[in-house]
């Protein structure tokens, strides 16, 4: 059969998909899109698969084109069969899960797709600064609706999920370290360790520092 194929770059969401790859134990191949801001060719090349020309963008063994975070979440979750990272329907964690993934989905990841280059959907140059001024200050209070929901040892308490791998991949971007590490311990706590665990570490690694855009 032939692998997954991921198109991603190093630091952007697609770690998102390829920290779950890996956990898995699939087979992957990763494409490199090129910087999706800056170069017209990338953006191009990726439309042609993704019309948003976004990532992650997963090419299913079957040629099947998956895009959107969450649905690949899902999806993956149903192909293995695992409840490693996705709570089943009668896990008591279900209903959590469910809601804080929409969430960052709905909420939290879009303040980067909005705020990374602003130039992409404001118009007026002298206007720029204070649109990503202030949509980077409603991200930082949606991760405090977060630290407050936090559970502890992992988001959800003591069965860790894919919310902690989106933690641990967000927490890489804006505001920084320094200020998830003063206004949302929890969350830095849990960001760590999902970074540090052995099956995945090694994806994290490469994936640290590399990038702070979003798409």
């Amino acid at each position: 059969m032939s692998p997954f194929i991921l198109y991603g770059e190093p630091g952007w969401g697609s770690a998102l998909t390829e920290v779950q790859l890996a956990w898995y134990g699939l087979d992957v191949e990763f494409r490199a899109t090129g910087h999706l801001f800056n170069d017209l060719a990338a953006r191009a090349g990726l439309a042609e698969i993704n019309p948003l020309a976004q990532i992650p963008t997963l090419l299913l063994p079957d040629g099947t084109v998956m895009t959107e975070s969450a649905a690949i979440t899902l999806w993956l979750a149903d192909h293995t069969g695992s409840a490693d990272l996705v709570p089943g329907p009668a896990d008591p964690e279900r209903a959590a899960f469910l809601r804080w993934l929409i969430f960052i989905v709905a909420n939290v990841y879009p303040t980067y797709t909005y705020a990374d280059d602003p130039s992409r959907f404001v118009t007026v140059e002298s206007a720029r600064t204070p649109f990503r001024e202030a949509v980077d200050a409603y991200a930082q209070r949606l991760y405090g609706i977060m630290e407050q929901a936090a559970v502890g040892p992992w988001f959800l308490g003591e069965r860790l999920s894919a919310i902690d791998v989106y933690l641990g991949v967000l927490t890489l971007w804006r505001p920084g370290a320094s200020w998830f590490a003063r206004h949302t311990p929890t969350l830095t706590a849990i960001a760590a360790a999902i970074r540090a665990h052995p099956r995945v570490a090694g994806v994290f690694a490469r994936n640290d520092g590399a990038e702070e855009d979003a798409l």
